[in-house]
């Protein structure tokens, strides 16, 4: 007797099982949690019995003098990381597959990718004794040359760059993998060809290397522009302080210090609401136009 196709494929719908319910309760669940951002919360009160006051939390942030200038940092430093941490795996990529040392090889994928591997908490404690003003290493490599001591953490124009560039340092070898993975792709008869008709190795690269990552880095840079209000909670949290609020301080970090800290938690709600609801028409965004100009499908 033939068993029916739904019946055959049950244990795999069962498997799902698990990571369904995770879903529902930890993602689907805490949306209730919404009704916040329209209600005056009072913690006595509850969820269901706080008083409904519409839009005014809406109003009353945007209103904040603080709230421009967070989003301005929260998109500065989410675009600046996303450059970076797009050319930063692609050029790594491209130069670890001219190596022929397989073993070298191997080693600096290791060393470049064992940071995605360690926490914010982690690694902001290296940071600071590394860019300690006094005692860090690289001011004392600065100091050595004659360079002044710079307070890499405590000064406004520096802590952007130095999020960007350690968020890049912790996850570029994430992405070289993927590039690299990509490279395997390429037909090798291309560069054959191209060997032949006296084409150089850069003229290869621009030719056939980067024409055939081109769409894996369009999915890259897809999934990507979905977090352009996603600046990076976790190592902003750890690393930053009130002397640089003023460049440093994004959406993440200011719900949290309005929910958490001044227990205004309807307000911190309504910010969570508009990114959530922005990143959302990014990411719809983002896909209608990686199917327009690069025909990228994500079936």
């Amino acid at each position: 007797m033939r068993i029916p196709q739904r019946v055959r494929e049950l244990p795999l719908h069962l498997m799902l099982l698990p990571g369904l319910l995770f879903v529902l309760v930890f993602s689907y669940g805490p949306m209730v949690g919404i009704a916040m951002a329209f209600q005056k919360f009072s913690v006595t009160k509850g969820l269901f019995g706080s008083d409904w006051i519409g839009m005014d939390n809406f109003r009353y942030v945007f209103s904040l003098p603080n709230t421009a200038g967070v989003i301005r940092n929260t998109i500065l430093i989410a675009v600046m990381k996303m450059v970076a941490g797009l050319i930063a795996p692609i050029a790594m990529s491209l130069l670890l597959n001219e190596v022929r040392l397989r073993s070298f090889k191997r080693i600096v994928q290791t060393v470049v990718y064992l940071p995605h591997f360690l926490s914010w908490v982690i690694l902001s404690g290296i940071l600071l004794d590394v860019l300690s003003p006094t005692s860090g290493l690289l001011n004392d490599a600065l100091a050595s040359v004659g360079i002044p001591r710079v307070n890499f953490l405590g000064n406004e124009r520096w802590f952007p760059f130095v999020l960007v560039g350690t968020d890049v340092w912790k996850e570029f070898g994430f992405g070289t993998i993927v590039y690299l993975a990509a490279l395997t792709g390429i037909n090798p008869a291309l560069y054959e060809a191209a060997v032949m008709d006296g084409a150089s190795r850069w003229q290869q690269t621009l030719r056939i290397t980067l024409p055939g990552i081109l769409p894996v880095v369009v999915l890259m840079s897809t999934l990507s522009l979905g977090n352009i209000l996603n600046a990076g909670f976790d190592q902003v949290f750890n690393l930053y302080g009130p002397v640089v609020y003023s460049t440093g301080d994004i959406l993440d970090t200011y719900v949290y210090r309005l929910g958490l800290v001044d227990f205004q938690f309807g307000v911190a709600t309504a910010v969570g609401l508009f990114k959530s609801a922005v990143s959302l028409l990014l990411i719809a965004s983002s896909y209608g136009l990686a199917y327009r100009f690069a025909n990228y499908r994500i079936f």
